[in-house]
């Protein structure tokens, strides 16, 4: 199946001015044409796109897209540097996982001590405001 700009940005959840920033810097290669010059796509390039917008969510640079998809051009001799690559943003990926979670948990502890608080189960007290009883 082909498909315009358009379609190819809704079956890829990308903007039309991001996909076509994309193309322009050649993060889409050997993009095709139809009869009126207009971009078109078909299934490859649709899977390729689902595969840059992913990249982008693990924090790669355009750069650093550009980098991987010519490794990809370059075909199977070079597997193992874009193994190299991924493992680098995957352990990068983990580690923002792992802040996360701890927010996450934090904002839990505070819910609760605030809940306790409301409910008259626990006295108020802040790290911000000095107590009275310390002196």
């Amino acid at each position: 199946m082909i498909y315009t700009m358009m379609q190819a940005c809704e079956k890829t959840g990308m903007t039309y001015q991001g996909l076509k920033f994309y193309c322009n810097e050649g993060l889409v290669p050997n993009v095709k044409r139809d009869r009126l010059n207009r971009r078109i796509f078909d299934e490859h390039d649709i899977e390729w796109i689902k595969s840059l917008s992913c990249l982008k969510n693990c924090g790669m640079s355009i750069q650093e897209m550009k980098e991987y998809t010519k490794l990809c051009l370059d075909g199977a001799a070079t597997i193992q540097q874009r193994k190299e690559i991924l493992n680098i943003k995957k352990a990068q990926l983990e580690e923002n996982i792992a802040a996360l979670t701890a927010s996450v948990e934090y904002i839990n502890k505070k819910q609760e001590f605030y809940d306790e608080v409301l409910s008259g189960k626990r006295e108020y007290f802040s790290n911000l405001i000095p107590c009275s009883c310390q002196n």
